[in-house]
């Protein structure tokens, strides 16, 4: 019980920090965040280097300074496999205001979840990882393997630096690490799961003039940008959700036998998963093809329009200038400028079936990698283990629908293995309101870490 105190009053003190990246003027509070984590690992015996991460220029044209990269580990016996842990203690923004119902910044305990910004995206994590270590410590046992940790502070806006360092670091740092794992990601339902896989992303922008003109005079008269942003925009998907750029879907790895075979025992409750998300049916019939869309399969979302009028009442002006916002979740083995060249050229072509006198700037940015793992790994063995050994339940394997870049970048920079071992719940909200971690799922995760590392060292 007192190391469950001591656990959520750590977390507790943690997430009082308001790590939020996404404001380069608070980047003095990640610094503190990354300067409390280094501490707490110099405590546990580890040595720790805060590595420059280099600078960043933004959009202003200012150039600053990034926060510095954690770089620690602990002593380490050449006759172990070494194994680097991944995390980032940054958060995204919260304020009372947008909708929580306890102070975003104060963990609160609620009903067993402990709820607070961060606690499950990713600073609980990270602090699971620690206690998992301090756990052999504390009952004075060799730890079954060497740890190494890398951890950030600007995840959340892009990891800037990140990828430059570790580089940098291949043939020093990275050089006898055998494994990678990353915890930064949640379970599907409520059995716990090894993540094999993510979607990569690009982001696109489609902009036309920049005249403001009032519609009672030229309305009628003039071919509008809107009209043409719409008329691009709708010719992106079709009403089955499928998307209408031609060949962008040509590289999609087909889908085999074991693989299908992987969807039929996760746990997935179409009509539950209907009332969270607020909808009357999916655009697919049944839970594998679902889970399919979300995970193995391209998807196409628009985000919005800038520059429309979008404020409360009625105003008549055609809009100056338009900007079209929409992103693309893209698989293995699709290649980002390949589907950002399919992509302008069917922009293109559709702008040139409206005779429009209008100008069309196509541009694109973030252009991420899609990432998949070996589940013949020995570190999926291990995992699957572990989380047998801890839970008493096969875990489920399931691939993430959003973007974590760092998964390929690890994979392709540093050519070791690389696993996502998630203990976040399926309903933990790690980027919205009330974002919580289960009391359960931090303590019951720490021990499933430090079963990991046993289950590793066995196999290598």
């Amino acid at each position: 019980l007192d190391k469950k105190i001591s656990y959520s009053h750590l977390l507790k003190e943690w997430v009082a920090i308001k790590s939020d990246s996404g404001d380069h003027t608070k980047w003095g509070e990640v610094e503190t965040m990354l300067n409390m984590a280094a501490e707490r690992i110099k405590k546990m015996g580890g040595k720790v280097e805060l590595a420059d991460a280099g600078t960043h220029q933004l959009p202003s044209g200012e150039t600053v300074l990034l926060p510095p990269v954690i770089l620690a580990e602990f002593a380490k016996d050449p006759k172990k496999a070494t194994l680097c842990i991944y995390g980032h203690v940054d958060v995204q923004p919260a304020k009372m205001e947008d909708g929580w119902a306890t102070d975003p910044f104060n963990l609160t305990e609620i009903k067993g979840n402990l709820y607070g910004r961060g606690a499950t995206d990713n600073k609980g994590p990270v602090l699971a990882w620690l206690h998992a270590v301090e756990s052999y410590q504390a009952t004075k046992k060799e730890i079954p393997v060497n740890i190494k940790l890398i951890i950030e502070g600007l995840e959340e806006v892009g990891s800037y630096g990140l990828f430059k360092l570790i580089k940098k670091r291949r043939d020093s740092f990275f050089a006898d690490v055998d494994f990678i794992v990353i915890s930064d990601n949640v379970w599907a339902t409520t059995t716990p799961a090894l993540t094999y896989g993510t979607r990569g992303s690009s982001y696109f922008f489609i902009e036309g003039p920049k005249l403001d003109l009032h519609s009672g005079v030229y309305g009628g008269s003039i071919q509008e940008p809107m009209a043409d942003l719409i008329a691009l925009l709708g010719s992106l998907l079709d009403h089955t959700g499928k998307i209408q750029v031609v060949g962008v879907s040509d590289d999609v790895t087909p889908l085999t036998e074991d693989e299908r075979k992987l969807y039929d025992n996760i746990s997935f409750d179409l009509e539950e998963m209907k009332n969270v998300v607020g909808v009357k049916h999916f655009l697919q019939d049944t839970k594998e093809e679902v889970l399919m869309a979300r995970w193995r399969y391209p998807s196409l979302s628009i985000h919005g329009v800038e520059g429309a009028f979008s404020d409360p009442g009625s105003k008549t002006i055609i809009p100056r200038k338009v900007t079209g916002k929409f992103s693309i979740r893209q698989v293995p083995n699709m290649d980002p400028p390949d589907v950002e060249r399919k992509v302008k050229e069917h922009l293109e072509q559709v702008f040139s079936t409206l005779n429009s006198p209008n100008r069309l700037k196509v541009t694109a940015t973030v252009g991420a990698k899609p990432w998949v793992a070996n589940l013949q790994d020995s570190q999926y063995v291990a995992g699957q283990k572990a989380v047998k050994d801890v839970f008493g339940v096969e875990p489920e394997f399931i691939r993430e629908g959003s973007t974590i870049p760092i998964a390929q970048t690890f994979q392709e920079e540093t050519g070791k293995s690389v696993m996502m071992l998630p203990i976040s719940g399926h309903d933990d909200g790690e980027h919205s309101q009330n974002e919580k971690i289960s009391r359960y799922n931090y303590i019951e995760g720490t021990k499933l870490f430090a079963a990991y590392f046993y289950e590793l060292s066995l196999l290598h």
